[in-house]
């Protein structure tokens, strides 16, 4: 008789950017953690609503595929209320048996609808108490605590700020808690939208009507909080920071912070909370873990052969698209400045390299499309510069305009000043000025 397998048990939870490079390593981690031959399904719930549905299970399918080297399937859940008992049934029975189960964006509310009558909450339940990963970002974190916040009622039709029963899986780590994704959401510009969109007013209208003991844990966005529950440990992966809220006070834990999880069990804020609770990650080269690299780091690139090092280096440390698009127009215009042809087609590849792999990023956002938009300007620049000449023209034209003031150099001191003279004229006519100063002669390109 074969022995059973046994898996360890992770919870991570991320705040947003569960399908972006700052998320390849720690979901590497993970896997990594359950060893190579690993069943994953994807729960395809809380976006089951929208009309491309479909399309999003296979972003999010191609994006562990190629960024992260792992075979998932979806779990054709993404209703329940159809009636047909045998394809819920099939669904459920693909999330029992995983060693690794993911959910991420989408509504909070369909999806706690969908799951209610339902026996994934406890399917997620059993592989925390059990052995298994269960990863669950943006919407599909918000449905975990005891409490939610029903995001689209609230900020896109405009009801009145409420708490909605969520599936209090975290009661099994003892977190009692109401998780808040995308909690330094910067998306509104002059509006707050931090706080998954609530905002400081709504979020304060919502704290007192929390049950006695219960808190906000807010996760900021392509940050996540990686449980370790066998070793009742929490490391701090992403690029921002993790917060415990109880009655409008605030304690953060950076990225790159180990903590008891018996920290996030007992609420404390900053008052309560002594910083000798936080320890650094180990050094991920003694550990085997790689939580630590840098944010979107990748071997793919090797394997595609398109860019080198270099490239690729520019392109792994960056946070959004937003920013690769900024870092890289910036390269651009340096290089163009520089009349350096090598680096404009550098900062190109560079831009289109990072759409690539920020494309897959489930978050939706408009970022997308502008960064084509500078990757399309780009071109267009470049394509002109082409056509006028990369090279500083003063350097072509240099050696042919210095022989020409040095033939009337001699003209002058031998008093040919009619040769002179025909000199500065013809140099004139083809747009080169000459000019007679105290200090020698100097030449300009003219504007005309």
């Amino acid at each position: 008789m074969s022995t059973p397998r046994t898996s360890p048990r992770i919870l991570a939870i991320m705040g947003s950017g569960e399908t972006a490079p700052t998320m390849n390593a720690p979901h590497r981690s993970i896997f990594g953690r359950l060893g190579p031959d690993v069943d994953a399904v994807l729960l395809d719930t809380p976006f089951g609503f929208q009309e491309n549905a479909p399309i999003l299970a296979s972003k999010a399918i191609e994006y562990f595929r190629d960024a992260v080297s792992r075979r998932v399937e979806a779990a054709g859940l993404t209703r329940t209320d159809t009636g047909d008992t045998v394809a819920v049934e099939r669904g459920v029975a693909k999330v029992r048996s995983a060693d690794w189960v993911f959910a991420g964006p989408g509504s909070p509310t369909f999806a706690l609808e969908q799951w209610r009558n339902t026996a994934v909450p406890d399917a997620i339940g059993e592989k925390l108490r059990s052995g298994g990963a269960v990863v669950f970002s943006s919407a599909a974190a918000l449905t975990l605590g005891k409490l939610t916040v029903p995001v689209y009622e609230v900020y896109k039709v405009g009801v009145d700020p409420y708490w909605l029963e969520g599936l209090d899986v975290l009661a099994e780590v003892g977190l009692d808690v109401a998780v808040i994704p995308h909690y330094d959401n910067a998306e509104g510009g002059n509006h707050d939208t931090r706080f998954c969109y609530l905002g400081e007013r709504r979020l304060a209208m919502l704290e007192p009507e929390l049950p006695e003991g219960c808190f906000v844990l807010g996760i900021d966005e392509h940050t996540g909080v990686v449980m370790d529950l066998d070793a009742d440990t929490a490391e701090i992966v992403g690029k921002g920071a993790v917060t415990i809220r109880r009655a409008g006070q605030s304690f953060r834990i950076e990225s790159g912070q180990t903590i008891p999880i018996d920290t996030l069990r007992s609420g404390a804020t900053t008052t309560q909370t002594s910083a000798s609770q936080l320890t650094h990650l180990s050094d991920p080269s003694t550990t085997g873990s790689d939580l630590g690299r840098t944010p979107g780091q990748s071997d793919r690139g090797k394997e595609k052969g398109a860019l080198s090092d270099a490239t690729r280096a520019s392109t792994v440390t960056i946070d959004s698209l937003a920013d690769a698009a900024k870092l890289h127009e910036s390269e651009f215009d340096a290089a163009l400045d520089a009349r350096d042809a090598d680096g404009a087609v550098a900062a190109i590849l560079q831009l289109e390299f990072a759409i690539v792999e920020w494309s897959r990023d489930t978050l939706q956002s408009d970022d997308v499309d502008r960064a084509r938009a500078a990757l399309r300007s780009m071109i267009v620049r470049l394509g002109s510069a082409a056509t006028e000449g990369v090279r500083d023209v003063r350097e072509l034209l240099g050696p042919v305009v210095e022989a020409a003031l040095a033939a009337r150099v001699v003209a002058r001191s031998e008093k040919a000043f009619a040769v002179s003279d025909a000199i500065r004229d013809q140099l004139s006519t083809a747009g080169i000025e000459v000019r007679d100063t105290p200090d020698g002669v100097e030449w300009l390109i003219s504007d005309g």
